[in-house]
């Protein structure tokens, strides 16, 4: 007997993009004390450690609330691919905010909505991108073009590789989102899913870190441990495993397209907590993925 076909996503609705700010909010300040953690915690060891930590609550958490984690599902395969793509996503977030500004990291991991819209379009069942959509998605990514240009053209070599590697994990998050959506990791819990990504990320990147020689806790000021402890408790266990609840109704295009308001509130999180500037080619770049957002998400005709 043929198993009956996943309900197809739904568009957002008041509560779900209420939530989804909340989130954005979060990551885009997230964003900033990463930012303050890398500068006393070497990027692998700080990415890898905050991995064990949020592991570790998110377990207790789930413990507490009696949420089955290691039950057999047929999500083994696939969780350990999104855990896979999860550590990439990171190692280039992480290596890229050593080397360019918090502000313009936001806006390249930001990338990730071009992905997830694209594999959902192919791989997951009743939604389709529509041209409005593809709109939306193309302003965001001239947005994205203006930014890079301006670090091609006006920054240093090294503020263009910390942007590419921000780039790199923005794909790499896209990635897992399609791999989430598509597989059956779409209906188990989203601790479960978190846990996958944490897992393997916890145990990857120090292994990492190892290999590459980095040298690991360099300075534990207050900024730093406020920095870390952020990113371990708010962005991803409350962030990201509303994420993953999110992406369990909802259309991953729209909660990607959606969630570029973090840039927005990176960006503004920057400038008054780090002293990072306006440029013209940020401020180009926040206006089209702004743009971007109210097209994807705009009501579609019906058929």
């Amino acid at each position: 007997m043929q198993k009956p076909a996943p309900p197809s996503p739904r568009p957002l609705d008041a509560r779900a993009a209420l939530v989804l700010v909340g989130c954005c909010v979060i990551w885009g300040v997230g964003l900033v004390m990463a930012k303050l953690a890398v500068a006393g915690i070497t990027p692998l060891w700080n990415a890898g450690l905050r991995s064990v930590a949020g592991g570790l609550i998110l377990w207790v958490w789930a413990a507490l609330r009696g949420v089955p984690l290691f039950t057999r599902d047929g999500t083994l395969l696939p969780g350990l691919l999104a855990g896979a793509f999860f550590s990439v996503e990171f190692v280039g977030l992480y290596m890229g905010l050593a080397q360019t500004s918090a502000s313009r990291s936001t806006i390249f991991l930001h990338s990730a909505p071009f992905i997830a819209a694209y594999g959902e379009h192919l791989l997951v069942p009743g939604h389709r991108l529509t041209g409005t959509r593809v709109a939306g998605l193309a302003a965001a990514f001239i947005g994205l073009a203006i930014a890079m240009g301006e670090s091609v053209f006006a920054l240093s070599a090294a503020t263009l590789t910390g942007d590419l590697l921000c780039l790199l994990g923005g794909i790499f998050w896209g990635l897992t989102t399609v791999v989430v959506r598509a597989s059956r990791l779409r209906t188990a819990s989203a601790e479960k899913t978190l846990l996958y990504q944490l897992g393997v990320s916890a145990l990857a990147l120090p292994i990492a870190a190892i290999v590459t020689g980095e040298a690991g806790i360099t300075a534990l000021t207050p900024q730093v441990l406020g920095g870390f402890a952020y990113t371990v408790v708010l962005t991803v266990v409350v962030g990201y495993t509303t994420w993953f609840w999110l992406m369990r109704s909802y259309s991953a295009a729209s909660l990607h397209s959606f969630s570029f308001l973090t840039p927005i509130f990176g960006v503004i999180a920057a400038h008054f907590l780090l002293g990072d500037p306006w440029s013209p080619g940020v401020l180009a770049g926040l206006a089209l993925v702004t743009l971007g957002i109210w097209l994807v998400n705009r009501p579609q005709p019906q058929a």
